[in-house]
């Protein structure tokens, strides 16, 4: 038996590897800078977990999400897997504390944000750790052209400064080319070997049902399925409301939004990953970073914003392999209100350009200046003095940022205010 499946069976008791997850075990082995663009729920985590149980030192794992960390490192406890990771919320001596143990206490993985690598002092504690492998999950953020940038990814390529020879794991599952290129050049890969699979999930049966009445077909689906599920919807309103009809009703229900406290998401997540309520009601901030294995069925009570957000989130259903469903309920009035919103709300070259002089008078930036600074940004106060409508000018930031060439200072600013 090779080593490789020996681990895999060892701690993940899973008996043989999915396609194409040893080929990236063995180019990162081979100490080979790896891309890995693998579909939601195709065992990304596998392929930089398995490498690092076999190499000596710790796995720093860089992720954007905190509920993707806690998952991965409370399953790799579970394992009897030392992993630790530095989120928010933990004071400097905790920190501290935890690389101490990192660099003396045999641990095997280090999860942590990007925006840490913006503190100097935890990358000179980094640099003192023995790194075997650099995973960089989400790797999509480093793309203005994504659907999530993050400026803090960018600081990730200065660590090849500091470990040249360590192998760097880059992996998303949604890049075009452009993020492709992207992510391969503000990473700092070097001649990286890439792996792709295809993205159908053939266990996931999708359906899209019309009704006007879609709190009694949520009941008519639940009742149908007593496992775990979860329930998209819009906005924080309908989340809660959504919650209490279904537990009035004698159904199990929790929810999840942007809007709740850290302990009340992280109370809800738990009563949900534990199956002490098997519906997840939520809005968009809820799933990235996510996996359960069992979850049964998707539900979108409203359309998606696009067609990368509906695979990204009904991809949690069925990543056990069993048959799962992803179900969507619209009616007429749903579709012709969601068109005639996206064809208000497209950008053409003059609305542009009027944005562009609106906000340089806004932060009164003489032409030709600003390249590369960071401005605090308010978006309803911008939209507010200029009377500009605010989704129309929300829905294009990355054009915006990048016809300006202010980089992500403004962006990230616009984002927050987004969620």
């Amino acid at each position: 038996m090779n080593k490789n499946l020996e681990i895999l069976q060892k701690h993940w008791k899973h008996n043989s590897f999915r396609e194409p997850q040893e080929q990236i075990i063995n180019a990162v082995l081979e100490g080979n800078d790896v891309f890995a663009l693998l579909p939601t729920g195709g065992g990304k985590s596998i392929c930089f977990q398995v490498p690092a149980m076999l190499l000596n030192g710790i796995c720093l794992v860089i992720s954007p999400l905190i509920a993707l960390m806690k998952d991965q490192v409370e399953n790799l406890q579970k394992r009897d897997i030392k992993a630790t990771s530095i989120i928010g919320g933990i004071s400097q001596n905790e920190i501290i504390d935890i690389l101490d143990n990192c660099q003396f206490g045999n641990y095997k993985f280090l999860y942590l944000s990007p925006e840490r690598l913006e503190q100097d002092w935890i990358v000179e504690r980094l640099k003192q750790l023995p790194i075997s492998i650099i995973a960089i999950d989400e790797a999509h953020c480093v793309s203005q052209w994504g659907h999530d940038f993050r400026p803090s990814y960018l600081k990730i390529s200065k660590l090849k400064e500091h470990f040249p020879t360590t192998p760097f794991l880059a992996l998303t599952a949604s890049a075009t080319e452009k993020v492709k290129t992207d992510i391969i050049e503000n990473l700092g890969l070097k001649n990286p070997i890439y792996f792709s699979k295809s993205f159908e999930r053939k266990n996931l049966s999708y359906h899209i049902l019309f009704t006007d009445d879609k709190l009694s077909k949520i009941k008519t689906i639940v009742t149908k399925n007593q496992n775990p599920t979860i329930i998209y919807v819009r906005n924080r309103k309908s989340c809660i409301d959504t919650s209490y009809y279904l537990n009035q009703l004698g159904f199990a229900s929790t929810y999840y939004h942007g809007g709740l406290p850290y302990k009340e998401k992280e109370k809800n997540r738990l009563l949900w990953m534990e199956n002490k309520s098997l519906i997840m009601v939520a809005t968009n901030a809820f799933g990235m970073g996510i996996d359960k294995a069992d979850v049964k069925t998707v539900v979108h009570l409203q359309l998606p914003e696009n067609l990368e957000n509906y695979y990204q989130e009904v991809g949690r259903a069925g990543r056990n392999g069993e048959k799962a469903f992803g179900i969507l309920l619209t009616n007429a009035k749903e579709i012709t209100s969601a068109r005639k919103q996206f064809f208000s709300n497209l950008i053409d070259k003059t609305f542009l350009k009027t944005v562009y002089g609106k906000l340089n008078n806004y932060f009164q930036i003489a032409y030709g200046e600003g390249f590369n600074e960071d401005f605090t940004f308010n978006l309803n106060q911008f939209c507010n003095q200029y009377q500009l409508p605010i989704l129309k000018t929300h829905s294009q930031p990355e054009t915006l940022a990048t016809v300006c060439g202010w980089g992500g200072g403004i962006l990230s600013g616009w984002q927050e205010l987004g969620d």
